[in-house]
């Protein structure tokens, strides 16, 4: 990955199991300047029981009387598409990434030999499947919603022990509800796991907007996974919560700004700013006329601009000294 914030577009399964519609959203985050377009790949049976209900969430923005698995399995990709994906994707100039749900889907991905694997938040607590991911030996990315810094710090465990490095790791804070409360996003646990855990951090953000995103590049952040669609209006259980290709540009171009605003964390005049100084800054004048063998004092003196005389932080050692010259009012003061 690069130095810079490592931007992901998460499409998900907003192309709603339209493989045409899955295509557009690679050519959307490849012009949005995104550093990677992200997909789900699953087999809904292995995912889930017939009898899984849906959360909340989904059932406000796909209705309640279908199952979850009905739901899934309207909107996911047959595994067979990816590779071609992929192959686009590349053409396109930008990364391609997929997080399987589920062992086979691992295995699917690993056919792929993509360099980064996404652990969702809902396999965080599934053990073979971290041991399935860490074995690949590739950088990882788990995401955290519902989790707790306990079990987070037994994930990482479990998936270093199965033989992938910790500073491969990165963890995403994260909050599953969609959108996410503004009052629910706690950005701060970002910062605690990073200290507590001593691993990358970044932020997978399900909010509105894009400000909670900025706000988390600018505590740090490493990685911002943002889901977007080609248009809210579609039906499906992500699409009202995830931008649309103009907002994600906007996300975009604000996070590199961003980024530039962070500097090094060296307090130092800027190049831009440094030709300011003499003209915003002042120095020791003479407050109205001063003859020749006058002692300067807190009266016949004045600070004034611009900074091409005696500062003003030397005002004590001017003070008390005697005038060599007569000075005419804002004439600067020599010594």
């Amino acid at each position: 990955m690069k130095n810079n914030v490592f931007i992901i577009a998460e499409a998900g399964v907003n192309h709603n199991g339209d493989l045409a519609k899955a295509y557009e959203m690679v050519d959307a985050a490849a012009a949005c300047g995104c550093d990677a377009v992200k997909f789900q790949t699953a087999v809904p049976e292995l995912v889930m029981i017939k009898e899984a209900p849906k959360a909340q969430y989904q059932k406000k923005t796909t209705g309640a009387t279908e199952s979850q698995l009905e739901m899934v399995k309207k909107i996911h990709l047959p595994l067979g598409v990816y590779k071609g994906l992929q192959q686009y994707a590349t053409k396109k100039g930008i990364l391609f990434l997929s997080t399987p749900f589920d062992l086979v889907s691992v295995d699917t991905l690993k056919a792929l030999d993509l360099p980064v694997y996404k652990i969702p938040s809902g396999e965080i607590t599934h053990l073979p499947f971290l041991r399935k991911i860490a074995k690949l030996r590739k950088k990882i990315i788990l995401s955290t919603g519902m989790a707790t810094l306990k079990e987070i710090g037994v994930a990482i465990d479990v998936l270093v022990a199965s033989g992938t490095k910790k500073d491969h790791i990165t963890v995403l804070h994260c909050n599953t509800e969609y959108p996410t409360p503004f009052e629910d996003v706690n950005l701060r646990a970002m910062l605690t796991i990073k200290e507590r855990l001593g691993v990358k951090v970044g932020y997978s953000d399900h909010t509105l907007g894009i400000e909670v995103s900025l706000a988390a590049v600018a505590l740090g952040a490493s990685i911002i996974e943002k889901h977007f669609t080609l248009d809210k209006n579609l039906p499906g259980p992500d699409h009202k919560a995830s931008l649309e290709p103009s907002e994600l540009k906007s996300l975009v171009q604000a996070i590199r700004h961003v980024e530039q605003c962070l500097g090094e964390g060296v307090k130092k005049p800027s190049p831009s700013e440094a030709k300011n100084t003499v003209i915003a800054r002042k120095s020791i004048v003479a407050a109205r006329d001063i003859q020749k063998g006058e002692k300067f004092t807190d009266t016949n003196l004045i600070a004034k601009r611009p900074a091409t005389g005696l500062s003003p932080m030397l005002w004590d050692k001017v003070v008390g000294k005697i005038a060599r010259k007569n000075y005419r009012p804002d004439e600067m003061i020599r010594l």
